[in-house]
């Protein structure tokens, strides 16, 4: 029954998503009474303005967060969504912000991370309502703001004295059921420094945000005319490194050096290519002398290529959730220092005592000054949890898979707000379009996923 009236919606559904997939809502520094800029104010408007046309009770909560209620009870359920995105970076065959549909699929930065999955939860609520289901528990649909760099939105409605859920889930991970995520540590050092007159740095720069694997990095040099031949063969000898000689002002020798890696999720940069690192590692062979110099032999000796915290001594791992994971994701400088940006995340098993302060040592030891550290820590839940097994039972009777437990190493809304595990949206074996360019998502799929969390959303609502 849920599942023959949400394809009569399809047409709707998509359209809807479409319209949340125009809005470029990149968090932004604060603007008039928005908290996270003018991008993500207009689309949690968007998306209240929707969901009261849709029949659904509304709350805006200081624009921070919003959500929409169905239902009566002493009881919530939830569905964790955001509406917040990475940046667009380059490399896109489509428009980042056209939702335009090619071969079945909708085109656009949040398709699947995570404005898709979120509309799509609205409507498998609304197909709930329309039907009449019975239900025990009142139902929100919670659109999040700032997932992406920090989940103060969660945070700021718990401290409202948001109610907390009895059960819920968040559709911005992967099926089956992920009870288990890693914790995550994000931080940003700063090292400054003076320069040697000859060979100097101008500027240095990559990446697009801490949490994606850089796929471009770039630095601006004064190099003497001695050392150009060198450092043109030593490019040539490199796939992913090129340079360019530009003109300058004051007549010195500047080159352009550029490095080209793989964009990836943080949580896997094993499937990426670090640009940043082969910029800092090709720098390194240049030997700089001075501060810059001792910047270059730090990253060298305790970051380089590595992937998981084995040259800074923090790695660890475990059977449920894999290794510790380490990416060094944005670069920033100019001639007097730079600055670099981490994060990192450790198995579920294991806790953040256990390396931070080796990793601080190790940061201290390089003369990096600490600009900030936010910890969040890991999350498991036990498998015998009744509303796991209620959300395993919905998943096999959706799909015919086995709903396996899985321990991830993204980090999702379920570490913010009690009762919550992360369910969905990708199918297992299918390809992670998230955070890299002409992400998308499978209008086949969306449908799919829409009768699942309907499913979803009833059994934990009874």
């Amino acid at each position: 029954m849920l599942d023959e009236k949400i394809l009569t919606m399809k047409d709707e559904i998509v359209a809807s998503v479409q319209v949340a997939l125009k809005i470029k809502s990149v968090g932004e520094d604060k603007k008039d009474g928005m908290p996270f800029g003018e991008g993500i104010q207009k689309a949690l408007e968007q998306c209240l303005e929707l969901s009261e046309t849709l029949g659904f009770k509304t709350v805006n909560l200081d624009n921070m967060i919003g959500y929409a209620e169905y239902g009566e009870g002493d009881e919530m359920v939830a569905v964790l969504g955001h509406l917040d995105v990475v940046p667009e970076g380059g490399g896109w065959t489509y428009p980042p912000y056209a939702a335009e549909i090619h071969d079945g699929k909708i085109y656009g930065r949040g398709a699947t991370d995570d404005k898709g999955p979120t509309i799509g939860a609205l409507y498998a609520l609304k197909a709930i309502k329309d039907l009449r289901l019975p239900l025990k528990r009142r139902v929100q649909i919670m659109f999040g703001l700032n997932e992406e760099t920090g989940s103060k939105c969660i945070a700021h409605y718990v401290a409202k004295g948001g109610e907390i859920p009895v059960a819920g889930f968040t559709p911005d991970a992967e099926y089956p059921i992920i009870n288990g995520e890693k914790g995550i540590v994000t931080c940003k050092y700063r090292r400054a420094f003076t320069q040697a007159k000859k060979l100097r740095l101008k500027s240095i720069s990559g990446g697009i945000a801490v949490n994606v694997v850089p796929d471009y990095a770039e630095a601006l040099l004064i190099i003497p005319e001695s050392r150009a031949e060198e450092i043109n063969v030593k490019a040539k000898n490199s796939d992913r490194i090129s340079t360019k000689k530009i003109s300058d002002e004051r007549n010195e020798n500047t080159v352009v050096i550029k490095a080209s890696g793989v964009s990836a999720h943080g949580s896997t940069p094993e499937k990426g290519v670090n640009a940043i690192s082969i910029l800092l590692e090709f720098l390194h062979s240049l030997n700089f002398s001075g501060d810059l110099g001792g910047f270059l032999d730090f990253t060298h000796n305790c970051i380089a290529l590595d992937v998981n915290g084995e040259k800074l001594g923090i790695y660890s791992e475990d059977e449920i959730s894999g290794k510790f994971v380490f990416n060094l994701g944005v670069i920033n400088g100019d001639e007097n220092g730079i600055s670099i940006e981490i994060n990192m995340r450790y198995p579920v098993t294991h806790t953040y005592e256990e390396f931070i302060d080796i990793f601080k040592t190790k940061m201290n030891s390089g003369k990096m000054e600490e600009v900030y550290l936010h910890h969040k820590k890991s999350l498991y839940v036990s498998p015998e949890t009744p509303f796991i097994k209620k959300l395993q039972k919905v998943y096999e009777e959706k799909t015919g898979d086995k709903a396996d437990l899985l321990s991830i190493g993204g980090g999702t809304y379920a570490k913010s707000l009690d009762n919550v595990v992360a369910f969905g949206p990708i199918f297992r074996g299918q390809p992670m379009v998230e955070h890299k360019p002409d992400e998308y998502i499978k209008i086949d799929d969306l449908i799919k996923n829409v009768q699942i969390m309907a499913a979803a959303i009833y059994e934990l609502a009874n």
